[in-house]
């Protein structure tokens, strides 16, 4: 038995990289994770191999982009599980990686919608019923490009820095009503975006040599302790996994 045991998880962008890593580092600690994604067959792959392990998992179709499907979502998972006690709020993508006189202006706004608006999207799913409850943690998967400018990252950029502040009005909104909301940002990660920023070339972060970015493993390993009471004192906060002192906090010295 741990802390988490019978927790109920929902995590958005859950069938690759980082999401699947925490769904599956979730599940081990005994939490109920649902597993949403648009990759549904990915996502399901990754539940069945958490129930063959012995773990409660499932999966659901959802664009976070569409508020009817984060609805459905939402309502499938208390179905299924019961209330929801954890948003892990981590559905996003990358492109258009271009210049913004390049970008092309369709990409750039459907960034924005995964990134923001599907960010919103989910806190607002899930939050009535946290509220009403008088208990709830958010994890908001946030990024150092929040904070600053990377050329050829306009949209992404500007879209976590807007998550960024969801995070803050989440925090302010909530005082004193039991939710603990956390802005996260994992650093440069080996997932599959990561390869798609490789074969760009653009800006600093793209010729990072695989062999320098952190495996998955450390940031599903900061998302567990975020759910738990540990982390109580640092509710509305945002950190960053490159953070020395949060580090040894998690005990990754």
């Amino acid at each position: 038995m741990t802390e988490l045991t019978g927790k109920v998880v929902l995590v958005t962008g859950a069938s690759r990289g980082i999401g699947e890593a925490a769904a599956v580092a979730l599940a081990r600690e005994g939490a109920s994770v649902m597993l949403a994604a648009r990759d549904v067959v990915r996502a399901g792959e990754v539940a069945r191999r958490i129930v063959d392990g012995d773990g409660k998992a499932a999966a659901s179709a959802c664009d976070v982009a569409e508020y009817g499907a984060v609805e459905r979502l939402v309502g499938e998972t208390r179905e299924r599980f019961g209330a929801i006690d954890v948003l892990v709020n981590n559905a996003g993508v990358i492109e258009p990686i271009a210049m913004i006189a390049e970008a092309d202006p369709a990409a750039w706004a459907r960034n924005v919608q995964i990134n923001l608006a599907g960010a919103f999207n989910a806190v607002r799913g899930v939050l009535p019923g946290m509220l009403a409850a008088g208990r709830g943690t958010i994890i908001n998967l946030s990024s150092g490009a929040a904070h600053r400018p990377l050329e050829g990252w306009s949209a992404y950029c500007a879209a976590k820095a807007g998550m960024a502040m969801l995070t803050r009005s989440i925090a302010l909104e909530t005082e004193g009503r039991g939710i603990r909301v956390f802005g996260f940002a994992p650093g440069t990660t080996d997932t599959d975006m990561q390869v798609t920023i490789r074969a760009s070339g653009i800006n600093r972060i793209s010729r990072i040599p695989r062999g320098d970015l952190t495996p998955v493993a450390h940031p599903a390993r900061a998302i567990v302790y975020l759910c738990t009471a540990a982390a109580d004192d640092l509710g509305g906060q945002e950190f960053a996994l490159g953070d020395a002192a949060f580090r040894q906090r998690i005990g990754l010295t």
